[in-house]
Protein backbone atom coordinates (compact mmCIF):
# COMPACT_ATOMS: atom_id res chain seq x y z
CA UNK A 1 0.00 0.00 0.00
CA UNK A 2 1.46 3.35 -0.99
CA UNK A 3 -1.29 5.68 0.08
CA UNK A 4 -4.09 6.00 2.89
CA UNK A 5 -7.19 4.91 1.79
CA UNK A 6 -10.61 4.89 3.54
CA UNK A 7 -12.02 1.47 4.61
CA UNK A 8 -15.30 0.44 6.13
CA UNK A 9 -15.36 -0.49 9.67
CA UNK A 10 -12.65 -2.77 10.66
CA UNK A 11 -13.48 -5.21 13.51
CA UNK A 12 -12.34 -3.68 16.95
CA UNK A 13 -12.28 -6.53 18.96
CA UNK A 14 -9.00 -6.56 21.10
CA UNK A 15 -8.26 -2.94 20.09
CA UNK A 16 -8.58 0.49 21.38
CA UNK A 17 -8.76 3.95 20.33
CA UNK A 18 -5.50 6.18 21.22
CA UNK A 19 -6.30 10.04 20.47
CA UNK A 20 -3.76 11.21 17.90
CA UNK A 21 -5.38 14.70 16.38
CA UNK A 22 -7.87 17.10 17.01
CA UNK A 23 -8.84 19.69 14.73
CA UNK A 24 -12.01 22.15 15.97
CA UNK A 25 -12.27 23.79 13.23
CA UNK A 26 -12.54 21.80 9.64
CA UNK A 27 -15.69 24.10 8.23
CA UNK A 28 -12.99 26.89 8.52
CA UNK A 29 -12.58 26.64 5.07
CA UNK A 30 -15.56 24.81 2.86
CA UNK A 31 -13.33 22.72 0.98
CA UNK A 32 -11.83 20.64 3.74
CA UNK A 33 -15.67 20.05 4.96
CA UNK A 34 -16.20 18.79 1.64
CA UNK A 35 -13.81 16.80 1.43
CA UNK A 36 -14.26 15.01 4.60
CA UNK A 37 -18.59 14.55 3.35
CA UNK A 38 -17.59 12.97 -0.10
CA UNK A 39 -14.75 10.96 1.01
CA UNK A 40 -16.78 9.46 4.31
CA UNK A 41 -20.41 9.70 2.65
CA UNK A 42 -20.69 12.11 5.48
CA UNK A 43 -23.98 13.30 4.22
CA UNK A 44 -25.95 9.86 4.64
CA UNK A 45 -23.79 8.61 7.44
CA UNK A 46 -23.83 12.15 9.83
CA UNK A 47 -22.67 11.27 13.19
CA UNK A 48 -23.67 7.16 13.30
CA UNK A 49 -20.37 5.83 12.57
CA UNK A 50 -16.71 7.17 12.73
CA UNK A 51 -14.64 7.14 9.48
CA UNK A 52 -11.39 4.87 9.18
CA UNK A 53 -8.48 4.83 7.11
CA UNK A 54 -5.55 2.52 6.71
CA UNK A 55 -2.25 4.44 6.07
CA UNK A 56 0.98 3.12 4.02
CA UNK A 57 2.31 1.71 7.38
CA UNK A 58 -0.81 -0.71 7.84
CA UNK A 59 -2.17 1.67 10.46
CA UNK A 60 -5.84 2.04 10.96
CA UNK A 61 -7.35 5.39 12.20
CA UNK A 62 -11.14 6.72 12.90
CA UNK A 63 -12.12 9.72 11.87
CA UNK A 64 -14.98 10.75 14.86
CA UNK A 65 -16.61 14.14 13.34
CA UNK A 66 -17.92 16.74 15.52
CA UNK A 67 -21.15 18.46 14.73
CA UNK A 68 -22.26 22.00 16.19
CA UNK A 69 -25.75 23.10 16.37
CA UNK A 70 -26.44 25.74 13.64
CA UNK A 71 -22.94 25.02 11.69
CA UNK A 72 -22.45 22.71 8.60
CA UNK A 73 -20.92 19.65 9.51
CA UNK A 74 -18.70 18.56 10.42
CA UNK A 75 -16.96 21.33 12.27
CA UNK A 76 -14.37 19.36 13.54
CA UNK A 77 -12.90 16.06 13.86
CA UNK A 78 -10.87 14.21 16.04
CA UNK A 79 -8.30 11.31 14.47
CA UNK A 80 -7.63 8.21 16.84
CA UNK A 81 -4.84 5.33 15.66
CA UNK A 82 -6.62 2.01 16.57
CA UNK A 83 -3.98 -0.39 18.40
CA UNK A 84 -4.06 -3.31 20.24
CA UNK A 85 -5.75 -2.98 23.47
CA UNK A 86 -2.89 -2.97 25.39
CA UNK A 87 0.26 -2.08 23.52
CA UNK A 88 1.28 1.96 23.34
CA UNK A 89 1.58 3.01 20.57
CA UNK A 90 4.51 4.09 18.58
CA UNK A 91 4.95 8.16 18.55
CA UNK A 92 7.38 8.04 15.39
CA UNK A 93 5.18 5.57 13.88
CA UNK A 94 1.92 8.09 14.91
CA UNK A 95 3.77 11.12 13.73
CA UNK A 96 4.49 9.33 10.08
CA UNK A 97 0.95 8.13 9.56
CA UNK A 98 -0.40 11.36 10.64
CA UNK A 99 1.80 13.06 7.84
CA UNK A 100 0.56 10.17 5.76
CA UNK A 101 -2.88 11.38 6.49
CA UNK A 102 -2.54 15.21 5.96
CA UNK A 103 -0.73 14.28 2.90
CA UNK A 104 -3.66 12.33 1.71
CA UNK A 105 -6.45 14.91 2.85
CA UNK A 106 -4.69 17.90 1.10
CA UNK A 107 -4.32 15.83 -1.94
CA UNK A 108 -7.86 15.17 -2.15
CA UNK A 109 -8.95 18.76 -1.31
CA UNK A 110 -6.62 20.01 -4.46
CA UNK A 111 -6.01 23.85 -5.41
CA UNK A 112 -5.57 25.96 -3.83
CA UNK A 113 -4.18 23.45 -1.47
CA UNK A 114 -0.79 21.23 -2.87
CA UNK A 115 1.05 18.55 -1.03
CA UNK A 116 4.17 20.46 -2.22
CA UNK A 117 3.63 23.04 -0.33
CA UNK A 118 2.52 20.98 2.28
CA UNK A 119 6.23 19.55 2.60
CA UNK A 120 7.66 22.71 2.33
CA UNK A 121 6.20 23.91 5.57
CA UNK A 122 6.88 20.44 7.06
CA UNK A 123 10.47 20.58 6.07
CA UNK A 124 10.03 24.84 7.04
CA UNK A 125 9.43 23.66 10.35
CA UNK A 126 11.58 20.94 11.06
CA UNK A 127 8.75 17.79 11.42
CA UNK A 128 10.73 14.68 10.93
CA UNK A 129 8.36 12.80 9.15
CA UNK A 130 8.69 15.10 5.90
CA UNK A 131 12.17 13.41 5.98
CA UNK A 132 10.92 9.88 6.87
CA UNK A 133 10.97 6.81 3.95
Amino acid sequence: MTEVTPIKMPNLEGKRLSFALAEDRVAHYPEFRDFFVRTFDLDRKGLSEPGFVHTPSGGVYAFIFIGRSGAPFPTGLEIYAVVDALEPIDGDLLDRDLWSILRWMIGGIGAPWTVEDLDRTGRLYRVPATSSP
